[in-house]
């Protein structure tokens, strides 16, 4: 089992590769599913483990109140970023939508017209 250090190394390093390509995405493109599903995993991992291993209520260990910060700061970082991640999914769900109207407008036209002939 990792220590908890390593642990927070880790989730820290893949929270930053994915919130630093979600942030350099233009506000129309999506997030992938796939991305959210790390994103979620990483946090669920990362609380587990900080719920499960009792802190120190004053640590010294430097390493460890630094790792703290930076998975502090990631955690920030992907507040801030879940209102325009949220007007992208509402946009491609508005999107999606007007697609569906359109195959469905097609749909029904085709239909009509195999009748008619």
């Amino acid at each position: 089992m990792p220590s908890l250090l390593q642990l927070l190394r880790d989730t820290n390093r893949r929270l930053k590769f994915c919130l630093d390509n979600i942030a350099a995405k233009r506000e129309a493109e999506v997030v992938t599913p796939e991305q959210m599903g790390t994103l979620l995993s990483d946090l669920i991992a990362a609380g587990a483990s900080l719920r499960a291993r009792a802190l120190p209520a004053a640590s010294h260990d430097q390493e460890l109140e630094g790792e703290l910060a930076e998975y502090r700061h990631q955690v920030e970082r992907l507040r801030d970023l879940l209102p325009s991640i949220h007007r992208a999914l509402l946009a491609e769900r508005a999107r999606i939508e007007r697609q569906r109207s359109r195959l469905q407008s097609v749909s029904e036209w085709a239909r009509t017209s195999r009748q008619t002939l």
